[in-house]
Formats: C-alpha cells, structure tokens, sequence
C-alpha cells in the first residue's frame, strides 16, 4: 500500500494544494495525517474540510488541541497565542467536531504507529535529537512510528530496541529502504511551516509493502498565504518566517 503521509498543515491551504497535486502522480492509495492541520495559518477550515474529504487517518497535535481549548494559551509564544485565539474563531461546528473527535493516543497502522508528538508523550514532545529518539524506542510496539511536530524532516533509525537510535537525513526525491530487523521513528516535515531553512513544504509516500520511504519536497505560492494571513490580521513574524523555512 502506498499512503501520502502529511504532518503539520498549520492552516496553510496553498501549500497543502501544492503536496496533493505533486502526490497525486505517485498513485497513493491512502492518507496518514499526523496532527497540527490547524494553528498559525489563516485557512483551518478549508484544510481540515480538504482532510476530512481524503478520508486522512488522523491524529490529534497540540495546535489542534489548542483550537478546541484543551490547553492553555500560556503554553504558546505570544505570536502563537495569537493565532490560537483567531482560528477558535474561524473554524465552523462541523468541522470542530471533527477535529474533537482525533485521538490524542498513538495509532497503530499495521507496522506503523502513527503519533504527533513523541510515542511517550503524544501530543507535545519533540523527537529533535538521537537521544530522544533512542528514549522513545520502548514506547511503540511497531517496528516504526511516524511522527511530526518537529517541522524537520528526518529519520532516527535502530538496528534493534536496546540500541542508539541515529540520525539520517533524508535524500529528497529518492525512495530510502526500512531495512528488515531495524527499528525506526520517521518525520516527513510539514507541510505549511517547514523549519529546516527550507521554505518548500514537505510530504512523504510511504510504501508498507516494498517497505521504502519517500521524501519530498514541492514549492508553492507562499505570497498567497502571507496576503491571506495579512487579511486575517495573524502576526507579521508568522507571516514572515514562511519566505525563510524557519
């Protein structure tokens, strides 16, 4: 099965248009979402609605959670905190619904586990380093977890539990094994805020049967975005930082 794996959308409907034209000539079958579709962007309804209509199996990150006011705007930066407050406001019922209904608990997809965050703790850690990614070794039961939050692709990759997770970049445009016996935690990067200096969103098609995984990353009108969020009134430095992949 070949699945169009997606992370952090932030709203950012320009750049999620982009991955699903580029996506749609590698004849993927099935949708991951790994959390964040809403926060810093000005177009949470209209990507959750694009989401919601690919069928995406979906879990919940803390953007998301703190759209439906399950965590504390204080746990924000003040530019963050601000776009909290203006996407609670511009999210219709329906879709609210939807995203209230995300399990915020890791998913497990076959060999896959599907988490936001971190394994251990799903919805808020980081997975940034070798080292954290060799603590969260014990915590999915599958041979690989996808995660996201970070905004940075890559790849922590174990020959086994017991041993030192180690960081691979991924080569963008070419399918990179899971080898059989190894252990691995992967992020395909984001979709609507990239943050490795890198301002073209990224995706990825894994393929479970063939076991390889496949970065990509695809340019789009990021001017589009920055005019709707200036619209929309979100913080300069958001809209900023998009031109800049950080």
């Amino acid at each position: 099965m070949r699945v169009l794996v997606l992370s952090d959308i932030h709203a950012n409907l320009a750049a999620l248009d982009a991955v699903l034209a580029d996506a749609k000539e590698l004849d993927y079958e099935t949708v991951w979402c790994l959390g964040d579709t809403v926060g810093y962007g000005p177009e949470p309804d209209e990507c959750i609605t694009r989401i919601r209509l690919l069928g995406a199996v979906t879990v919940a990150g803390n953007h998301d959670w703190a759209a439906l006011g399950r965590m504390e705007v204080d746990d924000f930066n003040p530019e963050a905190r601000r776009a909290v407050l203006w996407t609670r406001d511009n999210i219709g019922a329906e879709n609210l619904a939807w995203l209230s209904s995300l399990p915020s608990q890791p998913l497990v997809q076959g060999e896959f586990t599907l988490t936001h965050g971190s394994p251990r703790d799903p919805v808020w850690e980081y997975v940034l380093y070798p080292s954290t990614a060799t603590a969260n070794l014990a915590f999915f039961p599958t041979p690989f977890c996808l995660v996201g939050h970070t905004h940075v692709p890559a790849l922590y990759v174990a020959q086994s539990e017991d041993q030192k997770a180690s960081l691979l970049r991924p080569t963008f445009g070419k399918p990179m094994p899971l080898r059989g016996g190894t252990r691995a935690i992967l992020n395909p990067g984001s979709v609507g805020q990239p943050r490795d200096n890198d301002r073209r969103t990224a995706y990825a098609i894994l393929d479970t049967d063939a076991l390889t995984w496949l970065p990509r990353r695809v340019a789009y009108p990021i001017e589009i975005t920055q005019a709707h969020m200036r619209a929309a009134g979100l913080p300069e430095r958001l809209i900023n930082r998009l031109a800049f992949g950080w």
